[in-house]
């Protein structure tokens, strides 16, 4: 192996887990709120695909602080997306940012970011984010690049 070939880690795909206590509840959250079902079932999980990502809600005694971002989806129209989710009665969260991303406040649960990192283009960009949490308490974000 050289060093264009990377560590067998990096090599390997990355898949979120998301914690839960109550599975049922998820499994409902998920549904109503959000229009996702799982693309698979198992007995201490449920298996979410979306634009060839995959994420996994997993039974767990225990549980998310809540405190961070968990998981976050990368769209192209976040007002659609928020208004769409609100719709479904999603609750958006509103809060400040630290300065090392510009230190702006939320508007309407969306908010601009500095300095953000985006799977679709490189370096630093300008882009635009809003969070809420699941029935489980992770908190789970919505970005767009605008730059």
């Amino acid at each position: 192996m050289n060093e264009e070939d990377g560590t067998l880690l990096a090599r390997g795909r990355v898949a979120t887990r998301l914690p839960a206590q109550d599975l049922d509840r998820a499994r409902r959250f998920y549904a109503e709120r959000l229009g996702l079902r799982p693309a698979e079932e198992g007995p201490g999980g449920l298996l979410y695909r979306c634009a060839g990502a995959e994420f996994q809600v997993f039974h767990s005694a225990g549980a998310s602080s809540g405190g961070f971002t968990q998981m976050s989806w990368e769209v192209d129209d976040i007002e659609a997306v928020v208004a769409e989710l609100r719709g479904r009665g999603v609750e958006f969260e509103e809060f400040g940012l630290p300065p090392v991303y510009g230190g702006a406040h939320t508007r309407d649960g969306i908010v601009d970011v500095e300095g953000y990192l985006s799977s679709r283009a490189p370096g630093p960009r300008r882009a635009r984010g809003a969070w809420f949490r699941d029935s489980e308490g992770n908190m789970l974000g919505i970005g767009q690049t605008v730059d």
